[in-house]
């Protein structure tokens, strides 16, 4: 499996904007900006910043050169939507930001009707002009999936996941209940099967709904799931999650995670996770790989910062991890992940005051019972105590079975009293009780002193199998072209452009020219890109640049403007003219008119 790379096309897609007198229709906006970032991020050669980051700028008054700064991208789109009755209007702009310029709009009017097809088409059309304006890219037939042919029930489905991603209770009960129309209306229809997975889990780990009935309601959607499409990208990712924290299997986790991204290879949550279960092994150098991809595609997500604290935490670098997990609780306090590697650091370092602060600080409800029972007994062992009132209560509740955060801090706990008897004891509860939870203590750098014991690798192996990895990279031919067809190929492309003079049309686009010459668009993108060495747009105005200096010298166009020339040559913009002349001849028009007028 290829871990993608961040390429020179790098875009982010904005939320479109709702223009429509109906503000409730933002849900739509929100569920048609997902499907393009959706569509372009299966396109490989791309750099596609995921909705998280993107979605960071709703409703902010923040530059485009400054969101561009942040997402670390050279091309924005944005977009807008009016409906009316049936009908959509579709705007969509792409800005070139470090000329500040658009490289390309474009506006739709279709029916409602028509929703699918037409995201396949604005979709592809983006692409289009992505490729012909900065590089090869291999475009597929169709970018965007048919989800339902059902247009209420992905009505629904869009605003579940409206509701579902502003993530408080509230919006997640109202997000199950339109996942479920949206599955009433068409049983088929896996998105809206895993968007109720989702939200149960969510309600279950939140602590927002019982645990037991809301995990019983998340698999029961999740098996459905699986009888639609078992290779479903998304459904594997939360049967990985799932397997790790409710099974406390690790081997079948991997397996499924990998899965994933064989199936898609830019699901930026299943290299997250990946990157999480390669930090647990100790893999640090293939979990940097895959956790720099999700961070080059979503660097404003909390997950993704907590993922990377998390890394530096369990490499030993405790100052990046703990810049990172203070900037995460300046956001948000009740962030528990943060807080708890933070609260580690201090103990690791020996701070046990800074600890004890602040667990104090902490609100009492973040913590589970047995959690600020734990984190107090660890602060008493860095103190030097080895028998204390905490310590006999932390036993006393880690006899209970489902006492999971009490069987994960005791390990800790006798890890640091360097009792290793006593800590592979409680490692039982693992596989007798899939104490998950205690599968994340294993390789906590609090554990070290018993790292060295014969134990400790054995358990190492027995938790960790190993698994038949996926991780190979494939060479893919699939948009590559043997040798003797190129030059076959190029061959033709430059006889047609000479006899044709095809650039003279101004609306001339890739797929048009592919067409005229009879083969592909992928084809013929590579073509440029590889073997000619040039892009779609540089490749036509230099033949475009070539026709007005022969029109420009020629006494009989003397009484016609050099931006009439430029028309005529197949422009149809002045600034794109003079940007492109300049950048090929290095003087302006009216500067090489002068010194070629008397040649």
């Amino acid at each position: 499996m290829d871990i993608p790379a961040s390429n020179k096309i790098s875009v982010a897609v904005l939320p479109f904007k709702n223009i429509s007198s109906d503000q409730e229709m933002n849900f739509f906006c929100d569920g048609m900006t997902e499907e393009i970032i959706t569509a372009l991020a299966k396109i490989k050669q791309l750099k596609v910043i995921s909705r998280t980051s993107s979605f960071a700028f709703n409703d902010r008054n923040v530059s485009i050169k400054e969101i561009a700064k942040q997402l670390e991208v050279e091309i924005v789109l944005e977009g807008s939507i009016r409906i009316s009755g049936n009908q959509m209007r579709i705007t969509i702009q792409l800005v070139q930001v470090e000329e500040d310029s658009y490289l390309w709009s474009e506006t739709w009017d279709r029916k409602l009707e028509n929703l699918f097809e037409i995201q396949d088409e604005i979709s592809i059309a983006i692409a289009d002009k992505l490729r012909e304006h900065a590089g090869h890219l291999f475009i597929s037939d169709h970018l965007v999936e048919n989800q339902t042919n059902n247009l209420k029930a992905y009505k629904h489905y869009l605003k579940g996941r409206y509701h579902f991603n502003k993530w408080n209770p509230e919006d997640i009960n109202i997000a199950i209940k339109e996942f479920e129309s949206a599955a009433d209306l068409d049983n088929e229809m896996i998105d809206a099967h895993l968007g109720i997975a989702d939200s149960y889990s969510f309600m279950a780990v939140a602590g927002f709904a019982p645990r037991e009935s809301a995990w019983a309601k998340a698999i029961q959607a999740l098996n459905r799931a699986k009888e639609i499409d078992i290779n479903n990208a998304g459904l594997n990712y939360m049967l990985a999650n799932e397997a790790f924290f409710t099974g406390a299997d690790y081997a079948t986790s991997k397996k499924l995670i990998l899965k994933s991204l064989e199936n898609a290879p830019t699901h930026e949550t299943s290299h997250r996770f990946l990157s999480y279960l390669y930090v647990l092994t100790g893999e640090f150098k293939k979990a940097k790989k895959h956790l720099f991809f999700a961070k080059s595609v979503d660097p404003l997500n909390p997950e993704t910062s907590f993922y990377e604290a998390f890394y530096y935490y369990r490499t030993g670098d405790y100052t990046l991890a703990n810049s990172i997990t203070e900037a995460l609780l300046t956001s948000n306090a009740m962030n528990l992940p943060a807080l708890i590697i933070s609260i580690y650091i201090k103990l690791k370092e020996g701070n046990w005051q800074a600890a004890q602060h602040q667990i104090n600080q902490s609100p009492e409800e973040i913590f589970t019972p047995d959690e600020r029972l734990g984190l107090q007994c660890l602060v008493e062992i860095t103190k030097g105590k080895t028998n204390f009132d905490e310590f006999v209560q932390l036993i006393k509740n880690a006899k209970d079975s489902r006492a999971h955060h009490a069987h994960s801090y005791l390990f800790i706990c006798y890890s640091l009293l360097e009792k290793s008897n006593e800590a592979f004891e409680v490692l039982q509860n693992l596989f007798e009780h899939k104490s998950s939870i205690l599968l994340l203590s294993f390789g906590n750098p609090l554990c070290e002193k018993i790292k060295g014991e014969d134990s400790y690798k054995k358990y190492y192996q027995r938790l960790y199998p190993q698994t038949k990895s996926f991780e190979k990279s494939k060479t893919s031919t699939a948009d590559k072209i043997d040798e003797q067809t190129s030059q076959k190929d190029v061959t033709k492309l430059l006889s047609y452009i000479q006899s044709e003079k095809p650039y003279l049309n101004p609306n001339l686009s890739l797929r048009m020219l592919a067409g005229s010459i009879g083969i592909h668009p992928n084809q013929l993108s590579w073509l440029l890109n590889q073997v000619i060495g040039k892009n779609f747009n540089e490749f036509i105005n230099q033949k475009r640049i070539s026709h007005f200096k022969e029109l420009v010298v020629n006494p009989e166009n003397s009484h016609i403007s050099i931006i009439g020339l430029a028309y005529e040559s197949g422009f149809n913009s002045k600034t794109v003219f003079n940007t492109a002349f300049k950048k090929e001849t290095g003087l302006t028009p009216k500067e090489y008119q002068k010194l070629n007028k008397n040649v």
